[in-house]
């Protein structure tokens, strides 16, 4: 086994700040907890909802309305059909690939690429969320 190998941790280090190496940078990546995944899996908000939560950016979920921003695909909008956490990667009703043979596969995109248009407010923990980010940002203006 490689010395470079063995000297890494395995498990998640909270006191990793950064490094200039790509290898402890995609380690570091791979190894979070879904807590902190689930903030990589945040889009940015168009402009009335920025103004309307006081954010720039929310996790996606499925159900939210997206416009695609980059790649062969940009500019469209759809719903967003799944969400794949551990991949860290998205798939949007409607949009797809044909195969040689005809049959039609998924795309998927990270959400960095994307720009949440309408928010899917089922869940009543991301509305309660949202609400209070809201109430802070009311009281700060004032």
């Amino acid at each position: 086994m490689r010395a470079w190998y063995t000297k890494m941790k395995q498990l998640f280090s909270v006191k990793w700040k950064s490094s200039k190496q790509v290898r402890k940078q995609r380690k570091y990546l791979h190894n979070l907890p879904l807590h902190l995944q689930n903030k990589l899996m945040s889009a940015h908000l168009e402009k009335d909802l920025r103004t309307k939560y006081g954010t720039r950016s929310i996790p996606v979920r499925k159900g939210d309305e997206v416009k695609i921003m980059k790649g062969k695909f940009s500019g469209k909008i759809g719903k967003i059909a799944e969400v794949e956490m551990q991949k860290k990667r998205v798939s949007i009703e409607g949009i797809s690939n044909k195969k040689g043979d005809g049959s039609a596969i998924k795309v998927w995109f990270h959400p960095s690429n994307l720009m949440i248009k309408t928010l899917n407010l089922d869940d009543k923990k991301r509305l309660k969320i949202n609400k209070s980010e809201e109430k802070t940002n009311v009281s700060k203006k004032e």
